[in-house]
This record gives C-alpha cells, sequence and structure tokens, in this order.
C-alpha cells in the first residue's frame, strides 16, 4: 500500500502542530520551539479503519493507590500519605535551598525501613553525595549510589537489582540517544523523563526527578515536562532564612494545598512541629498596622501575622508592595477600604508583609489583612488578644470561612481570647469569645475608633 511523508512542525514546549514553519507557537508564545517532524501516513486507498470499543466507567473497578511512607510526615502530608507504585514525582526548586539534602534523608529513611534504594546523580561524584551523607549521619545499609551520565544503564540497573525506589538527580544532566541536542534542550528533557517515565510504570517503581528552576521560578524544561510526571513539587526558601517550604503545584494522587514546613540545619533538613509559632511570635510589639489571620494551609490552622505598613508620599502615584499575597489582591483590598469604609491611602505608600516568609492563598485571610491595612492607614493599633477569620467581598460584606471551629481552636491554643468572624457563620459553640460582623466598616467601629 502506498505511504506518504507529510512533513509538520511541532512546538517542544507544548506540543502544538503546524502545517507550516512559524516562529512563536500561537499556543504557549514559545519563540523558535517549532520543530521539523516528519510523520508518514499510509494513502487512504483501500483502507478499512478500525473500530475501538468504549467501556462504560460504571463497570470499571477503581483500586486504591498503595501508600508507601517517605518517612518524612511532612512530606507524606504533601503527597497525600506517601509514595505511590509506578508514580513519577518532579521536585523543582533553587540551587542550594535543599533538594538533594531532602531526599537523601528521603532515600536514607525508606533503606532504614528495609527498602532498597537507588540515587542516581548525574551532577556530583559518589565521594561529594557519601561526604554529605556522613555530615547528616546518612551511611545506610540498603542506599545505593550511582554517579554517571549514562541513564538508560542506571535505568536497567534499577530494573534488575530490584530497587524499590529511584531518585534521578537532575532531569537536565542526563543525555538520551533518541534525542538530539544538549543535554538540559527541551528534547532531551523530554526524552529523560520519557525514559523515566516508561521504566517506573512498567516496574511498578515511585521516581523522583530533581527539575531546575528558571529565573522567573518556573521548572527549566518544556512545559510538557509537568504534563509527563504524575506529582509536581516546588521546594523554596529565602535565602537568609532557615525555613523552607514544600508546595504540591500538580497532583494525580492527592491535594494540591497542603504546606510541608521543614528547619534547615547543621544536620539537615527538620520538620516544624508548630507551624504557628514559626509564623507569630507571640510578642506584642503595641505596633499599628499588625494584625493576626487564622489561616487554613491544606488540612491545618495556623496563625499568620500580616504587618502593614502606611507612610506619606509626596508623589503623585503612591507605591505598593506586597510579600506574601498577591499585589492585585492588595490593590483590591485597598480599594474595598476606600469606598466602603472611607479610609483613603492615595496619598500613602503602602507596604504589607507576611511574617516569616509565607504566602497566604487562604480567603479567609482578606479580614486580617483589611483590618492591617485600616490599623496602618489610621495609625491606631489593633488590640494583641483578637484574631480574625472572614473572607471580604466587593461589597464590603464580611462572609463566612470554611471549618471555622478548627480556626478559633487554633487560635485558642495560642492564647488568643477573641475571634473575629462573619455573621452568617453557622452557630457553634466556640472556645473563645466571637465578635460577629456583617460588614467590614464594623471593623473600624470596634476597633479603630479615635
Amino acid at each position: 500500500m502506498a505511504k506518504k511523508e507529510i512533513t509538520t512542525y511541532k512546538c517542544s514546549e507544548c506540543g502544538y502542530r503546524s502545517m507550516s514553519p512559524i516562529g512563536r507557537c500561537p499556543k504557549c508564545g514559545a519563540w523558535g520551539s517549532m520543530e521539523e517532524d516528519v510523520s508518514v501516513r499510509i494513502a487512504k486507498e483501500g483502507i478499512v479503519a478500525s473500530v475501538k470499543t468504549a467501556v462504560p466507567i460504571s463497570g470499571l473497578e477503581a483500586e486504591e493507590q498503595e501508600r508507601i511512607p517517605s518517612g518524612i510526615e511532612e512530606l507524606d502530608r504533601v503527597l497525600g500519605g506517601g509514595w505511590v507504585q509506578g508514580g513519577v514525582t518532579l521536585l523543582g526548586g533553587e540551587p542550594g535551598v535543599g533538594k538533594s539534602t531532602l531526599l537523601l534523608q528521603v532515600c536514607a529513611e525508606m533503606a532504614k525501613r528495609g527498602s532498597r534504594v537507588l540515587y542516581i546523580s548525574g551532577e556530583e561524584s559518589s565521594g561529594q553525595l557519601a561526604l554529605r551523607g556522613r555530615r547528616l549521619g546518612l551511611m545506610t545499609q540498603g542506599l545505593d549510589l550511582l554517579c554517571e551520565s549514562d541513564l538508560p544503564s542506571s535505568l536497567a540497573a534499577a530494573e534488575k537489582h530490584g530497587y524499590k525506589f529511584v531518585v534521578i538527580d537532575s532531569v537536565q544532566a542526563f543525555r538520551a540517544d533518541s534525542e538530539g541536542g544538549w543535554a538540559g534542550s527541551p528534547n532531551q528533557v523530554k526524552g529523560v523523563a520519557s525514559m523515566a517515565v516508561e521504566t517506573a510504570k512498567r516496574c511498578g517503581i515511585p521516581t523522583v526527578l530533581v527539575g531546575h528552576i528558571t529565573k522567573q521560578g518556573q521548572i527549566a524544561g518544556p512545559k510538557l515536562l509537568e504534563h509527563m510526571v504524575d506529582v509536581v513539587l516546588l521546594f523554596s526558601g529565602e535565602q537568609n532564612s532557615p525555613n523552607r517550604l514544600l508546595r504540591a503545584e500538580k497532583n494525580r494522587y492527592g491535594s494540591t494545598e497542603e504546606l510541608g514546613i521543614f528547619e534547615m540545619s547543621e544536620r539537615g533538613l527538620t520538620a516544624v512541629s508548630d507551624p504557628s509559632r514559626l509564623y507569630w511570635n507571640g510578642t506584642d510589639l503595641g505596633s499599628s498596622g499588625v494584625a493576626i489571620a487564622a489561616a487554613l494551609e491544606g488540612s491545618r490552622a495556623l496563625a499568620a501575622e500580616i504587618q502593614a505598613l502606611a507612610c506619606p508620599t509626596p508623589f503623585p502615584y503612591p507605591r505598593r508592595t506586597a510579600r506574601g499575597i498577591d499585589i492585585s489582591r492588595l490593590q483590591l483590598l485597598l480599594a474595598v477600604l476606600e469606598r466602603r469604609c472611607g479610609i483613603s491611602s492615595r496619598t500613602s505608600d503602602i507596604y504589607l508583609n507576611v511574617a516569616g516568609g509565607l504566602t497566604l492563598k487562604d480567603p479567609a485571610a482578606d479580614l486580617g489583612i483589611c483590618a492591617s491595612l485600616a490599623s496602618a492607614a489610621t495609625d491606631l493599633e489593633l488590640p494583641s488578644d483578637v484574631c480574625f477569620i472572614g473572607e471580604v467581598g466587593l461589597a464590603g460584606e464580611v462572609r463566612p470561612a470554611g471549618r471555622t471551629n478548627m480556626r478559633i481552636k487554633e487560635a485558642e491554643r495560642l492564647g488568643f481570647k477573641r475571634a473575629v468572624i462573619s455573621r452568617r457563620t453557622p452557630k457553634e459553640a466556640y472556645p473563645i469569645e466571637t465578635l460577629k460582623i456583617s460588614a467590614l466598616k464594623e471593623i473600624v467601629d470596634l476597633f479603630l475608633k479615635r
């Protein structure tokens, strides 16, 4: 039967195909990513298309995925209970944040529990890894190192010797013979990831790929890499702070809302047992602009200290700076404060910070943010025994937060005496006094009257 070659152009970043060469991918916007791809199609004459039979979802049996504990509770929290057989996880983070340290500790913990573990490194020598392992006290039987750039033979060794867990550090350091280009190029990254995913799925071995980070904070390589794996983890932390945060950007086996908190020390990474104490020191500075929000990070509540500063400016365009919340969220809440509460910040620079490097995505932190901004703008101090729980709408209304009881119990444990919540919150027996409000303006009437 006659065959026909058809030349198409495929984007190495997102996989978009075009019939003609173009400089910029119309789907993802990447420049210079369209590569020639020759496909062979059989001529239409005489072809009988095969008919596929669909299977009803109601007739399929869903099996619960067996979890393999990593030995580190904070990591298991983010993963959703542990590793999954055949699951592939991509771990990204800035240089020096502690990716290799975390994975070495995980490997050592799993080896102590009787699992044979293989750590494949294309960036460090076995001597370097051994020095780090000795310093951290991770010299454990069952943890094997393989330091070379030949990934196919390394994966073959993992399959042959029956390893139960594999780490590949990093995906940008290896080459795939099936792809062109140098190590770390989009095609090579895709090829290396494909080999790792195929081996993991075929052998049922949980596998972790370590990825580099770009200047924009995204995992280096084609976006297709994140689509190929089952879980994407981001490990982050300030350069001058020992605190490290682990979040899931993608998780096919669990939630992406959990947060893992670690502290880096000379003995490696240790889990932070009381995160509220990490983000709130419990001291009363007696300053305006400080408010405490009871926020949720996944399945646990913590107290977040929000600090705001309003400084008069002679310039016509005042500055807005935020750390820990999105800048557009800050501007929205400032507009609500001005329109609904009469608190203007047009002549002041506004600086807002969430203490400890925490990033707040919980909508129920809005009330604490607004209280902090209002206190800074009026230069009046808020009571130190009050925490704020609630979402703020554009009409200035205060909406109830989910799992309010859990938040208030955490506030009570930390010594707070009162909690400001929405009046529409369901009636329950709370362990501390609750001040119920309907509108944001009531915050001003309660605490910020001169």
